[in-house]
Order: structure tokens, then C-alpha cells, then sequence
């Protein structure tokens, strides 16, 4: 990048964030609650028992991270999603809640079951996770559709197709973005909600998992759904993305990584924020790589996720 270009972007940067307080963005999908036990080394197979030396329980969930991300960037964010009316679910909420952002519509169910995660994070970064999804109706005819008017970016990840399917239909019919957390899910997920969306964001096993590859040339193959962007993200490896035809690229930046928990889904929610915004989606892919990579140099998922100061700042540093 000449300094022509590296002027150009900081212009459209600094553009972008005086604007950020107008943004407005929907997270729809999966709230869990996430013990965290720190280990020297993840589990390697077999029956053994590993010591942790630290452990804490945190919110966590792709759609409700991406949320936190949105609000700490500066936009007004609602989170819209379900849990059980349980202790785990409460917990939940006052969390989000105490991010600012609206959780009038995460719903707590009677008789529900919350989503709940175990993660085990080794000292490189590097994590295991297993989770239940959580116990809860369907049904998405409750949500309020009619709040999607005005909105500037709606995202959803795949745990509730039918509460995503009714986000996405309102969304596109009134030309307000829409980007996917394209985490992995049965194949029926992905061909009910991909001709919804505008912005398909797949992890690398998401995507081999559904079209047989995660290679570059399987982007391509997604064209049928007519997204305007198919994008995968690959950790160190950067980000791919096919727009107009043509296939991009954009390198990771390049740090210590001391935490990836929460990594993707920080991307997701800081390239909603950025489309939402209205940057151009290389410009949208370099805001959430720097958004994702400095919530890896710090510990914890939620808790290490930063702000706009801090992304700016950190862009400007790193080209």
C-alpha cells in the first residue's frame, strides 16, 4: 500500500467513526454461558485428568458475542435470541444488558433449558469447546419484525434458522444487510438461510463441512445462493472472500496470540458493525481482522473484546 492509499483509508476511517454512534445492529442466535478453565496443554485424547490453574464463567455464544463487539464499537445494539428461565439464562441477560444493549427481545422460556459451555484454553491460545445448545420452543412469531426499519445491519449465526430465516426475510425486503455467522450447521440450515443473506462469513470447518472444502476454489461454489459476499475466515491464515466474481484476500495480522476464545465470533460482529457503517467490505474484512486480532492478544472471550479506539489505533500501527 503506497501512502496515497494508506492517506485514503485513514480518511474512510476516520469518516466511519464519527459516524459510529448512528449504527444500529440486530444479533439474533445462540446466548450460552461459558466455564473457562485455563490448562497448560488442551486434552489429547483418552481418559485423563488435566489441572487447571485458573477458571471463571463468562457469557458467551456467537451471536451474543457479536453483539458485545457491536455495542463496545459504539453501536446501538439489540440482542434477540432465547434461553431457559433458569439461573444460567438470568445471568445471561444481566450481562448482556450491562453492555447497553437491548435484550427485550432474548427471551427466557418456562420450562427452557439455557445453552451452557465448557472451554478449555491452553497457554498458546488455543481451545476446546463443547457445548448444549439449550432447550427451547422454535417458534420465531413472536420476534418484532417492525423494529427492523431503520436498522443498519442484522446478524444471525445458524442455531435458530427459523428466528434467522424471519430476520433475514424482513431485513432483505427492506434492503438492510444482512450478514451470516456461518459456523457449522446441517446442510438444510445453510440452504434455507444463504439465499437470505447478503454477507456469508463461514469458519474453515463450517465450510468443509457443507460444500466438501474449505479451500478457496469452494467459495466459488456458493454462487448458486447468490450472496453478494462469500467470505472464510482462517485464523492466521487470514480472510478469503469472493465479491463480484472476483476472489480477495486479506492476510491476519500478524501477533502473540494469548487467547483465541471468542475470536470469530468478535469478526462477525465487527464486520456487521463496518457494513452497517457503510465501509466497503475489503475495508469492513481489515476492521474485523484488527477487531479479532487484538481480542487475541487478550485473555478471556468476552472480556478481551475492544473498542473503537482501540481498533483504530491498532489499524494504525499495523497496515
Amino acid at each position: 500500500m503506497n501512502q496515497h492509499e494508506r492517506t485514503g483509508k485513514a480518511v474512510a476511517l476516520a469518516d466511519f467513526a464519527s459516524g459510529a454512534s448512528g449504527i444500529r445492529v440486530i444479533c439474533l442466535g445462540l446466548s450460552a454461558l461459558d466455564h473457562v478453565w485455563r490448562l497448560d496443554r488442551l486434552f489429547s485424547g483418552g481418559s485423563e485428568k488435566i489441572k487447571s490453574f485458573d477458571y471463571s464463567a463468562v457469557g458467551g455464544g456467537m451471536a451474543a458475542n457479536a453483539a458485545v463487539t457491536a455495542a463496545r464499537l459504539g453501536a446501538v445494539t439489540s440482542f434477540w435470541g432465547r434461553g431457559g428461565d433458569d439461573a444460567a439464562g438470568h445471568e445471561m441477560r444481566t450481562a448482556l444488558s450491562r453492555e447497553n444493549i437491548d435484550v427485550r427481545n432474548f427471551r427466557l422460556f418456562s420450562g427452557g433449558r439455557s445453552s451452557v459451555s465448557g472451554i478449555m484454553v491452553d497457554k498458546t491460545g488455543e481451545r476446546q469447546i463443547v457445548n448444549f445448545r439449550g432447550s427451547f420452543p422454535v417458534e420465531a412469531d413472536w420476534l418484532p419484525l417492525d423494529e427492523v426499519a431503520g436498522t443498519s445491519a442484522v446478524l444471525a449465526d445458524p442455531r435458530w434458522a427459523e428466528g434467522a430465516a424471519a430476520l433475514f426475510e424482513k431485513a432483505r425486503a427492506l434492503g438492510v444487510p444482512t450478514i451470516l455467522d456461518a459456523d457449522v450447521a446441517d446442510a438444510d440450515v445453510f440452504e434455507r438461510l444463504l439465499p437470505l443473506t447478503d454477507h456469508a462469513v463461514f469458519s474453515e470447518p463450517a465450510l468443509a463441512g457443507f460444500v466438501g472444502s474449505a479451500g478457496d476454489e469452494a467459495l466459488a461454489g456458493l454462487a448458486r445462493f447468490r450472496c453478494r459476499v462469500a467470505a472464510v475466515t482462517r485464523g492466521r491464515a487470514g480472510v478469503s472472500w469472493y465479491e463480484g466474481g472476483q476472489l480477495n484476500r486479506r492476510r491476519a495480522y500478524s501477533i502473540d496470540a494469548v487467547d483465541t476464545t471468542g475470536a470469530g465470533d468478535v469478526f462477525h460482529g465487527a464486520y456487521a458493525f463496518a457494513v452497517g457503517g457503510g465501509l466497503g467490505v475489503a475495508d469492513a474484512v481489515s476492521f474485523a481482522s484488527a477487531a479479532a486480532a487484538l481480542k487475541c492478544t487478550r485473555a478471556s472471550g468476552r472480556d478481551g473484546i475492544p473498542n473503537l479506539d482501540d481498533c483504530l489505533a491498532f489499524m494504525r500501527i499495523h497496515p
